[in-house]
């Protein structure tokens, strides 16, 4: 008895100073982050004037996806990317090539983010922090690699909540929009509670070449809608550091490849 309970305390005691170390601050109920990928046109021309309209903060992880990026139809151009960080968005990392990283070596992965780093860089916009796996595509490997390049944290998939005591700072999961699941990203801003944060991977709105991940811009706007009327807080990637110490929760939380980070 008296073995079950000093168990019992180690691991309160194990528990509640692991919350201490990685979390600044409570996290609130109805907290959402809003990310964008690729760099699609319509995230200039429809979506930031939404966010603004809206007053809401966001990510956009750009690259220059080949073989099209320089279609000003269908990807924004780098001017348009300073405009985005000058409004007050986070400009964030997706490679330069929206590579495969798991199929890398480290100076391949390291070329494909200092492109993105230069070209910030060369335009007045604060050096990336923040990465999201093209494709979802990830092992060990890549984490390592952004450990040494002292990224904070990295965006996967998985269609789940992320529990910040739970989830490795770099297998952030998300769920990713399409014109087909507003159900489903309807019922996941419900998980917004408990610790948990709500995160969603957005291309297009809309997406005119890659339609499977399309979202109209009226069904864009319902979802800013709902929030704006049910009273979240939506933030950017960034701005997780105000609640979560990324470096204590690297040091841990172990990596769980196991846990799905696809959509």
């Amino acid at each position: 008895m008296k073995k079950t309970l000093l168990l019992l305390l180690l691991t309160l005691s194990f528990t509640f100073f692991s919350q201490a170390q990685i979390l600044k601050k409570p996290i609130p109920d109805k907290l959402v982050v809003l990310t964008f990928d690729d760099a699609p046109a319509s995230q200039y021309s429809v979506v930031a004037p939404l966010l603004k309209k809206y007053g809401f903060g966001a990510t956009f992880f750009v690259c220059e996806f080949q073989p099209n990026y320089a279609d000003s139809a269908l990807y924004m151009n780098w001017r348009q990317i300073q405009e985005l960080n000058q409004m007050g968005f986070e400009i964030a990392n997706h490679t330069h090539t929206h590579a495969n990283v798991s199929k890398l070596s480290q100076a391949e992965f390291n070329a494909e983010l200092s492109y993105i780093e230069a070209k910030c860089d060369s335009l007045g916009i604060s050096s990336p922090t923040n990465f999201a796996y093209p494709g979802y595509g990830l092992n060990a490997k890549a984490l390592e690699f952004l450990e040494q390049k002292d990224y904070v944290f990295a965006r996967a998939g998985g269609s789940r909540a992320y529990d910040p005591l739970s989830d490795h700072p770099y297998l952030i999961p998300s769920w990713a929009t399409d014109e087909k699941n507003k159900v489903e990203i309807m019922k996941a801003f419900e998980q917004a509670k408990n610790g948990k944060i709500v995160i969603l991977t957005i291309h297009g709105v809309p997406d005119i070449e890659h339609p499977w991940v399309n979202t109209p811009p009226e069904l864009f706007e319902e979802y800013l809608e709902l929030l704006k009327k049910g009273g979240f807080t939506v933030i950017s990637m960034k701005e997780l550091e105000k609640y979560v110490a990324s470096k204590a929760a690297k040091k841990i939380i172990k990596a769980d490849f196991n846990k799905r980070s696809k959509n």
